[in-house]
């Protein structure tokens, strides 16, 4: 019985560590979910897609059926939400989660903000970018390598072949498209087509920045013959066009028939069909505001030097900062060695560290 008993529980365990981050990903669809969420990670595969609250039935079929394709996704979350991370570590708002919480972002994303467009757009993407990696490495058996790119073609350096394993783009736009929208198209107000158009948008993302990779062949390494395929570019790319459309994200209304979006202000006269949408203005995330979703900015790192959003006046919002002396490790005299190696130091130095101050009450609040 006890070897029984270690079998059962090492499969439980494996089971925790391929379903956990797809959860993740699928309940930050679901702001009004109720139960808790990390202890489904032990759970079956078919389990687990009958079990999660806030499913529709189109994405419970498709995680029923293609469990492989829900684990390639789970891994790519990690990859989104680092990215968003990424994108925004030097801002009020820093995309941060929120541990032991099913919505992962928290009530941040139940307003129609440029955040929850950027969000929404860059989870779309990442799905994308997970599931057309997988099909090339040979990780599904539904999907392989793009087939249809055969014969010869020609660019700016001359004719080539194509060949190689193309990434099947296509593949993986089809079925974030069918998955992550399903649940979009069950309802028809103004923040499901917010919610699509920027899932579009993320998706078409990561098409923008496919580039040719090529194989040259001949004599010592001439170019007399190529060999190329498409690949997508490093998901890096993707997060900064992204970051760059939610700078400039246009502000919307629902039309009177409810079928589509206005611009807000008409003088507005370009297409929105690229652009990421938001329907409310974002709060200020200065200060900790449960029911908006925000953190606040109090104990967090600035830049005193900086005049731009990392800076001590901007992500403080005027409350002024502490400094603190810290000791800071980093390499230094590094050399090279022949042949083939660099040799550094390990050099520790002190620094100050900024952090914001928090919001201080009124004094009258003291005397209550």
């Amino acid at each position: 019985y006890d070897s029984v008993s270690d079998s059962a529980g090492q499969i439980l365990v494996t089971a925790h560590r391929i379903y956990l981050p797809f959860i993740l990903l699928l309940l930050m669809f679901t702001p009004s979910v109720d139960s808790s969420w990390w202890y489904i990670g032990a759970l079956g595969a078919r389990v687990i897609c009958d079990n999660i609250p806030g499913l529709v039935n189109k994405q419970r079929q498709l995680c029923q059926r293609h469990p492989d394709l829900m684990q390639s996704i789970g891994e790519g979350a990690k990859e989104w939400i680092r990215e968003c991370q990424h994108q925004f570590r030097h801002h009020r708002w820093n995309c941060s989660t929120l541990e032991r919480d099913h919505t992962v972002f928290g009530r941040v994303m139940l307003r129609s903000s440029r955040e929850a467009a950027f969000v929404y757009a860059i989870s779309s993407a990442g799905v994308v970018y997970a599931i057309t990696r997988a099909c090339s490495q040979g990780e599904l058996k539904i999907c392989g390598c793009d087939t249809h790119r055969r014969g010869r073609a020609r660019d700016e350096e001359g004719d080539f072949d194509w060949g190689g394993c193309s990434d099947n783009i296509n593949y993986g736009i089809k079925f974030a498209k069918a998955f992550v929208d399903a649940r979009e198209r069950m309802v028809k107000d103004a923040r499901a087509l917010m919610n699509l158009h920027n899932n579009r948008c993320g998706r078409m993302a990561v098409k923008r920045f496919m580039k040719t990779e090529c194989k040259c062949h001949g004599v010592s390494g001439s170019c007399a013959l190529r060999t190329c395929w498409l690949a997508m570019s490093d998901f890096r790319q993707t997060g900064d066009y992204l970051r760059k459309k939610y700078n400039t994200a246009v502000e919307v209304t629902m039309n009177q028939d409810g079928s589509g979006f206005m611009v807000a202000d008409r003088d507005y006269k370009k297409t929105t069909k690229n652009d990421l949408v938001y329907i409310e203005n974002s709060p200020d995330y200065c200060l900790m505001d449960r029911s908006a979703g925000s953190l606040g900015t109090a104990g967090r790192v600035c830049n005193k030097s900086s005049r731009g959003m990392d800076g001590c006046e901007v992500m403080c919002c005027g409350r002024g900062y502490d400094t603190t002396r810290a000791k800071r490790v980093s390499k230094c005299e590094c050399k090279f060695k022949w042949c083939c190696a660099v040799e550094c130091r390990d050099c520790e130095e002190t620094v100050d560290v900024h952090t914001c101050k928090p919001h201080k009450k009124p004094d009258w609040l003291d005397l209550t």
